[in-house]
């Protein structure tokens, strides 16, 4: 029996079998950049297979690489390679630039264990003697822990944008903010003393040992007023930062004067870098990093996951200065936004905040003080009271007119707050579009289409309803397609966004680009020009109607104001860039029909399937339906001309879209720096199409060129 039990428990034995000959042998009939698929073995599983231990796929093995050994902060000071007290002022300068230039690295997305945690001194601040470095630390564990929150609270970034794992440090939860500006302070008012007392006084004779002397104490002096000035920021920084997160936006004229006081002490950061201490000579090991004393960049290297080692570029300290200097501006920026008032004012300059691809922390600051937790606008107004105000400035329905019948019907209030609640959810989304990066935009324009399709769909509804109510009492006014064109209005400008980054993103060829520009100039931007009409004649009936409140009075006496049309700008700029991309359209004709533009033959794919999948995301809108591949093909035939047009009756019609959308531009007041771009780059395809007319260029067959170097959207037709 026991040798029974015996043979059961034996391990299994396996054959092993070299198989390296064969394998060399089965890749060598693979050509370079090829791979080999199974279906238990996809890339998905090759690119998670992190083999344990091994350098090149291990990030914790990189410390295994150098040759000097990785102490941490106690071990450091035991040894004596860190000073906690005593420090000179080229090493505060030093740590603080460092620390600065690690803290705007983790803001681009790299992990806190990579930059700014390798400073040692923020590792255990409490035990640092030196009163300046301890404040310092304390303010930037706080600066970091309230930048991560705000984010995180956002909730408008991609795991590419940023990432706040904490990986469990301590941010210093213990000391409150007033303390921690109070320590901050403490040590301010003691440098600025210091400061005043080595300044050299002007005037006097000296004698060459007191002009020595003199010297030394301006350098001193220097020193002193580079650490006093780096103090201030960090105040100013980590005090603005808290204002902008009060309720109410009640913290907003404290920020603007924070502001402009860090604008002042940027260029004097700037000026003394050089007098803090610098990364020494280049290490020995590939795999090491330059650094200063108080900073490791190997020393959280275990807390990484096991993944692939990356290598975390500290920003250069000139450079994250700049980098500062450029995020007071998109600050004092943010600060303007609560005077606009009207929501659509307010959408707009959100996009325009977008289109300077702003930095995840000035993203989520705005995005933050428009919509807090709350949910209220600027923590103010209701969302519902606001989408009000915005509709009755946009179309002024007789249902939110006081002049109408209606207002007061309680059935159709009832209706109207049923409509602007349902609205709440996907306008609060369009703003949260604007939140996110460039290229992640493109996925949310599409996804917010189905949402506002229904909402437009339950507007239709309620607009049908109050004209019922409305015709009963006025019968001369209208209520259909009031509410709805309002909701049309957004759709389109979200399927206009959609299509246009494409070109930002560059995901379209230049064969493709003949229907981009026709969906553009014949649908999208066709149907947005006909919403601003239906919009500004509403508006219009509106201001003429008769006050139905004051029925039964003397009305006569009552002087009516004259009018501003306050859609005239947005007509304006829709109407031109319709003739821009109508330029565009007919300009790609003219080059296919001369043969300078063909498109290609394909194997796998073909030019209905390329449109089939550009525009897919327009199948789940109702109005404007989706323009499917043969209804294009129908409506851009140019067949159905009699006679057809040749190629210079199409560049001579794209030399009059240029100048067209250059003649609507110049009438807009004011002229933004963007709008002057696209005048410019009108006038410059306007004198490119004038050429083409004449036969320039007629006998190269070399294809035109697009330069979007100039504007995103709106490129330079160059013939070569």
């Amino acid at each position: 029996m026991a040798s029974s039990e015996n043979d059961k428990l034996e391990y299994p034995k396996f054959k092993w079998v070299d198989i390296t000959k064969e394998f060399f042998t089965a890749s060598s009939f693979l050509h370079l950049g090829e791979l080999v698929h199974d279906c238990s073995f996809g890339l998905f599983e090759a690119m998670s297979a992190i083999e344990m231990m091994d350098p090149k796929m291990d990030a914790g093995m990189l410390c295994n690489q150098i040759k000097r050994k990785v102490l941490t902060l106690e071990q450091s000071i035991e040894e004596g390679c860190l000073r906690i007290k005593d420090l000179s002022y080229r090493e505060l300068i030093g740590i603080m630039d460092a620390s600065l230039a690690c803290l705007v690295t983790w803001i681009e997305g790299h992990s806190l264990a990579q930059t700014v945690f390798t400073n040692l001194y923020l590792h255990n601040p409490y035990i640092i003697e030196d009163r300046v470095l301890k404040a310092f630390c304390i303010i930037m564990l706080k600066i970091v822990d309230h930048i991560r929150e705000r984010i995180n609270r956002a909730g408008t970034v991609e795991e590419e944008d940023f990432q706040p794992m904490s990986y469990g440090f301590k941010m210093a939860g213990d000391v409150s903010e007033s303390r921690a500006l109070g320590m901050i302070k403490e040590v301010e008012e003691e440098l600025g003393k210091i400061r005043k007392n080595t300044r050299s006084k002007a005037g006097e004779e000296r004698s060459e040992v007191q002009n020595e002397q003199i010297s030394i104490c301006v350098l001193q002096h220097q020193l002193v007023t580079a650490v006093h000035v780096r103090l201030q920021f960090y105040k100013l920084f980590y005090s603005t930062l808290l204002s902008f997160a009060k309720e109410k936006c009640e913290g907003i004229p404290v920020v603007k004067k924070n502001l402009s006081q860090m604008s002042e002490l940027i260029p004097t950061m700037i000026e003394t870098v050089s007098l803090g201490i610098q990364e020494e000579s280049p290490p020995a090991s590939k795999n090491d990093y330059p650094t200063i004393s108080g900073f490791e960049p190997l020393i959280n290297q275990r807390l990484l996951p096991p993944t692939f080692p990356r290598y975390t570029v500290i920003k250069p300290r000139l450079d994250s200065m700049n980098y500062m200097t450029s995020l007071v501006q998109k600050m004092s920026f943010i600060t303007t936004v609560p005077d606009l008032g009207y929501l659509h004012n307010i959408l707009d300059a959100f996009m325009e905040f977008s289109k300077s691809s702003p930095c995840v922390l000035s993203r989520s600051i705005l995005q933050m003080m428009l919509l807090p937790p709350n949910r209220r606008v600027f923590g103010t107004h209701s969302m519902v009271d606001t989408l009000k105000e915005t509709v009755r400035g946009f179309i002024a329905p007789p249902g939110l007119s006081p002049k109408s019948s209606i207002y007061n019907h309680p059935q159709a209030k009832e209706y109207i707050d049923a409509l602007m609640s349902r609205a709440v959810r996907p306008f609060c989304i369009l703003f949260q579009i604007t939140g996110h990066n460039r290229a992640r935009q493109r996925d949310k324009w599409a996804n917010i289409l189905e949402d506002l399709s229904n909402l437009q769909e339950e507007a239709d509804k309620v607009d049908a309803y109050l004209h019922t109510l409305l015709i009963k009492t006025e019968k001369n006014r209208n209520h259909l397609a009031c509410f709805g064109t309002w909701v049309l209005y957004h759709t389109l400008n979200a399927m206009i966004n959609y299509t246009i980054s494409g070109f930002e993103l560059e995901l379209y060829a230049i064969f493709e680009y003949h229907y981009i520009y026709w969906y553009l100039y014949e649908i999208l931007y066709a149907w947005l020009v006909s919403t601003l009409h239906r919009a500004d004649s509403f508006l219009l009936d509106a201001e003429n109607a008769p006050d139905m409140s004051l029925k039964g009075r003397n009305s006569k006496k009552i002087k009516k104001k004259k009018r501003t049309k306050t859609l005239t700008r947005e007509l304006t700029i829709a109407q031109a860039y319709q003739q821009m991309f109508g330029g565009y359209y007919k300009a790609v004709i003219g080059f296919q029909l001369c043969g300078k533009l063909k498109i290609p033959e394909f194997r796998f794919d073909s030019e209905e399937v390329r449109y089939a999948h550009r525009f897919a995301p327009f199948s789940n809108v109702l109005t404007p339906p989706m323009v499917h591949y043969a209804q294009y093909k129908e409506m851009s035939d140019l067949r159905r001309y009699d006679p057809q047009p040749s190629t210079v009756e199409m560049f001579s019609s794209a030399c009059k879209c240029f100048c067209q959308a250059k003649d609507l531009l110049e009438t807009i007041s004011p002229l933004t720096d963007e709008i002057q771009t696209v005048i410019k780059i009108a006038k410059i395809n306007f004198v490119v199409m004038k050429l083409a007319v004449g036969g320039h260029k007629e006998n190269s067959m070399v294809p035109p060129e697009f330069d979007f170097s100039q504007h995103r959207i709106f490129p330079v037709i160059k013939m070569v």
